[in-house]
């Protein structure tokens, strides 16, 4: 185990990589999501009426502190949002470490996750900071898993039980806003599937898990209810409803979700650059669905869930993830919007999955009687993560070369910015990439400008 110790310094050098990306791709100064941020919190980020709301858990409660610490400290930049994202992203790496070192999973297969976890297919969710909690939400969730596959493989540490308890309190309640549907619904069919299997004999550990369930559940229905309370607002979505649009296209909706599995080998502007019509995305996307399945058919070949059920928790989950994206984004009529890099940072979860069980199986084929069998799934695997592993290269070289121009585009928005005062409303809405589909959104631009200039924050600043 000790010889693997140096799988720890790759995320390391992950991280840093971030770092001279965001650098290189961004200048400092809100735009998108921001305006809504400031418009809402800012500038008396300490005023109780702004937290205890109704639909406090759908804003997601441990925004409010960095929020005032970037505010107290920093003068709200977004580069602290930036940093809290990058340093998330690395932590989740060193989890994944831990347990690709105790398993003594094979170099390769380590450099395949390395290479996924830090492709940057996930660009957008890098330079946009407020997403930074989306990938603290993650941590949580490798660290809740970890501990689940000590209590299922009978290695339970000191606190692990609590931790199955409470930590869905917190990080549904506290960090993973909208991501808490897919978490609790895994950890729900995970404990079923420990109770049905029949490997539960003792009253007391069906309790347990029993209790798990419940911890899961109620912190759920809280954030369902905290969700109902947030008004509604139109996003550019249609109104025709899933079952019209399945019977009158379904071709898109098969597209849709086909091509949301393609975005984990090319990213969307690649792809678009490089894939001429439906046929090579489909192709694309395909593979990575029959590598969903050949890892659940090596699952259960091969038994791995009973000696380690964490693979099996990320691929269920990045699973789910990807039928959650197609049953709430198909409504915006965009066959590639499954592909945005917004929701790499969800779908990768499952490749990471498919990695370990690959490695895993691989060891227990060894052992198969059948010749044939072990060089289809070796040669299958290898092609397929060869596949995988080229296209996130070729995303993230590609991404390198854009970097310069994202740069260039947000220099330019700093200048608008402390401009604002002489610019229209439009120019306001559509350079600040704000709600572009409502011609009011500029007025938000505008305000969200004149708060932070009131209070010399942001490019503001002295």
């Amino acid at each position: 185990m000790n010889s693997r110790r140096w799988y720890y310094f790759l995320p390391l050098a992950g991280m840093a990589f971030g770092v001279w990306y965001v650098k290189s791709a961004f200048a400092d100064v809100i735009y998108s999501d921001y305006i809504r941020l400031v418009n809402s919190y800012l500038p008396d980020v300490w005023n109780p009426e702004k937290f205890f709301v109704g639909d406090i858990f759908t804003r997601i409660p441990l925004n409010y502190l960095a929020r005032i610490i970037n505010t107290a400290v920093f003068d709200y930049r977004i580069r602290f949002d930036q940093g809290l994202g990058i340093l998330s992203m690395g932590l989740g790496a060193m989890l994944i470490v831990s347990y690709c070192i105790k398993k003594n999973i094979g170099v390769w297969w380590y450099l395949c996750l390395m290479a996924m976890m830090f492709s940057l297919n996930k660009w957008e969710m890098m330079i946009n900071g407020s997403g930074w909690i989306h990938f603290f939400a993650f941590v949580g969730f490798y660290y809740h898993y970890l501990a689940l596959e000590r209590l299922w493989t009978g290695q339970e540490k000191k606190g692990d039980h609590g931790k199955c308890l409470w930590l869905p309190w917190v990080l549904t309640l506290a960090v993973a806003g909208p991501y808490c549907a897919i978490y609790t619904v895994t950890l729900l069919l995970v404990y079923g599937f420990k109770l049905a299997e029949g490997r539960v004999k003792e009253r007391d550990v069906a309790a347990r898990y029993v209790c798990y369930s419940v911890s899961a559940v109620i912190p759920l229905l809280l954030y369902i209810w905290s969700n109902a309370q947030v008004a509604e607002e139109y996003h550019g979505m249609t109104d025709i409803p899933i079952m019209e649009q399945l019977g009158t296209d379904p071709g898109y909706m098969v597209r849709f979700f086909v091509k949301s599995f393609a975005s984990m080998v090319i990213g969307k502007e690649p792809a678009e650059n490089l894939l001429v019509g439906n046929l090579p995305y489909m192709v694309l996307g395909l593979m990575v669905i029959g590598m969903y399945i050949l890892a659940l058919w090596l699952q259960i070949r091969c038994r791995l869930y009973r000696e380690t059920v964490f693979p099996m928790i990320l691929i269920v989950s990045g699973g789910l993830n990807h039928v959650l994206i197609w049953y709430s984004r198909w409504g915006f009529l965009q066959e590639q919007y499954g592909m945005s890099s917004r929701y790499a940072l969800q779908f990768q979860i499952g490749i990471f999955g498919i990695i370990l069980t690959f490695a895993l199986a691989g060891r227990k084929l060894e052992r198969d009687r059948s010749p044939a069998l072990r060089r289809t799934v070796s040669v299958a695997a290898a092609a397929g993560l060869a596949v995988l592993v080229a296209g996130n290269v070729y995303t993230t070289l590609e991404e390198v070369k854009k970097a310069p121009a994202r740069k260039e585009v947000c220099l330019r928005r700093q200048e608008m910015a402390r401009n604002f005062e002489n610019l229209t409303d439009e120019d306001l809405r559509w350079n600040f990439e704000f709600r572009t589909y409502n011609p009011e959104s500029g007025k938000a631009v505008r305000n969200a400008l004149e708060i932070l200039k009131k209070n010399k924050w942001n490019v503001f600043r002295e």
